[in-house]
């Protein structure tokens, strides 16, 4: 998004509505969850539910905006109920790619609608807490109004594998090995970290940690417990050098290629603790998140150039999603039989797909809403119903500047990083409307001035001409002048070079 540093949602609704709201209540602790939290907080103050590990997080990004002492944290446990005026939560255990994931149950006056969060169905996962189908079988049967139900893998079939599998590969990866391995993973994915640290501590090597976020993580994790690993296994990243490279793992950030992580300037040769070898096994467990394939291939690629073995999803099965396929979809549906069904966190395409599988085990197309963001439906036992719109969107994030970069800031950006820009500078007579000094002709990001001085003395000679025609119509307007100058320039420009830069007038005035 050109220089733009976060996109946070438009909460415009909640600041009209803020005396309504009871509190915010959080599934998980992934950073499309967790995010925007402490820009929603600068505007409305509210109590914050959310289990152990979510709630650490969270602390750190409200330390980070100095509203830690004024938020009001409330760490809940899976199994609790909370009462928020006339509804209660209750927050149901699920499995996700990060600890303390939960699902919400939330009783209105009207019925109850069950949120799954982002879920899947894993029997058995690494700390060995499965999710608890008999509650949700449970409520089912008491009656559930609707369900919002993740849909980010509601296009593949069958099922998710356990993350415990990935474990069974490390293992095999390790074995026999003498490289030092080097493991790029998401910080977040806690019980991925501790099946590499469990493969790491039975092939007796000891783990260095690299990337600001995953330490932090860790440190989180091994401080609640999450993360459990014998004594003087973690050694500090500058202390790498007193090891054998079959004595070493380096846990580090950059699954999906960022342009500042930890992996990819190891990969550029540019990282100041870690200068990867042909004695290096690099192992990717992560899939890129669509868009960013060609960014891990650029890493991949660098990797492979220096000589490191380099193992990534399409060679080995190092890595499971988070999220439900269709089979573990269809559970959920059947256990929590909805009279009505929302499918929520994914593509249309996959919402689509979400609602056809609704449809195969017995939701009535009628009640499957297919929703955009701002509409609202409305719903009690008898009628579900779309109604208003209310106000939605993306707020830009640039540096301090929150929702000062917009469409058209955007758009500037877009134009000047395609077809660069031409700044003219003159001086001219407020009286007589003649041209005192210039036209000056300065190029950025469209042509280089020294190569194309005809170009350049072209261009002068149009400004000229234009200034002149203006002078001969008695056209004194700076306003007027500047759009004939600046359209007529635009038209001589591509004509020369079928390029449409940027251009930017500038005229000072002398008596």
């Amino acid at each position: 998004m050109l220089g733009v540093d976060l996109v946070i949602p438009d909460i415009t609704y909640l600041e009209r509505n803020k005396e309504k709201i009871k509190g915010l209540v959080i599934t998980h602790g992934h950073e499309d969850h967790i995010g925007s939290i402490p820009y929603i907080l600068k505007q409305i103050n509210m109590p914050i539910y959310a289990t152990k590990l979510t709630t650490t997080l969270i602390k750190n990004k409200l330390e980070e905006h100095h509203l830690l002492r004024s938020t009001k944290m409330h760490i809940v446990e899976p199994g609790q109920i909370i009462k928020l005026g006339k509804m209660q939560v209750e927050f149901i255990r699920s499995n996700h790619s990060i600890p303390d994931s939960v699902m919400l149950a939330i009783t209105t006056p009207v019925g109850t609608v069950l949120h799954t969060g982002d879920f899947k169905i894993d029997y058995t996962p690494i700390d060995d807490k499965v999710v608890d189908l008999g509650r949700i079988a449970e409520l089912g049967n008491k009656g559930i109004l609707a369900l919002l139900s993740d849909s980010t893998n509601s296009e593949r079939k069958g099922y998710t594998m356990s993350e415990s599998s990935v474990g069974e590969v490390f293992d095999r990866l390790f074995l026999n090995n003498s490289k030092r391995i080097v493991v790029a993973t998401f910080a977040s994915n806690v019980h991925r970290i501790q099946q590499i640290v469990n493969s790491s501590v039975k092939y007796g090597r000891k783990v260095a940690v690299c990337g600001r976020s995953m330490i932090n993580t860790i440190e989180a994790a091994r401080e609640l417990g999450y993360i459990e690993v014998p004594d003087n296994t973690f050694i500090d990243i500058d202390n790498i050098k007193n090891y054998r490279d079959d004595q070493l793992v380096i846990i580090t950030t950059g699954s999906q290629g960022e342009a500042m992580s930890a992996l990819t300037r190891m990969a550029n040769g540019d990282h100041r603790k870690v200068t990867i070898t042909a004695n290096d096994m690099v192992i990717i467990s992560a899939t890129p998140i669509p868009g960013n394939e060609k960014l891990v291939s650029r890493v991949i690629d660098e990797l492979m150039k220096i000589g490191a073995e380099v193992i990534y999803s399409s060679l080995e099965a190092i890595h499971v999603s988070g999220h439900a396929c269709q089979e573990e979809q269809k559970l959920i549906l059947t256990l929590a039989k909805p009279k009505y069904f929302m499918p929520v966190h994914g593509e249309y395409r996959q919402l689509m797909a979400h609602s056809e599988t609704a449809k195969k085990v017995g939701i009535e197309p009628k009640n499957i809403f297919i929703m955009s963001n701002g509409r609202t439906l409305e719903l009690n036992e008898n009628e579900a119903k779309l109604t208003t719109q209310v106000p939605n969107g993306k707020i830009l994030v640039d540096g301090l500047g929150v929702g000062d970069v917009g469409n058209i800031v955007l758009r500037d950006r877009q134009h000047l990083s395609q077809d660069g820009l031409i700044v003219i500078v003159m001086t001219m007579n407020t009286r007589t409307g003649e041209i005192v000094s210039g036209p000056d002709v300065v190029s950025r990001g469209f042509v280089y001035v020294r190569e194309s001085e005809n170009l350049m003395d072209d261009v002068k000679k149009v400004i000229r001409d234009e200034v002149r025609k203006c002078e001969e119509n008695h056209i004194r307007d700076w306003a007027t002048i500047k759009t004939n100058v600046k359209d007529t320039l635009r038209d001589y420009i591509f004509n020369k070079t079928k390029r449409n830069p940027m251009i930017l007038p500038i005229i000072m005035e002398v008596q």
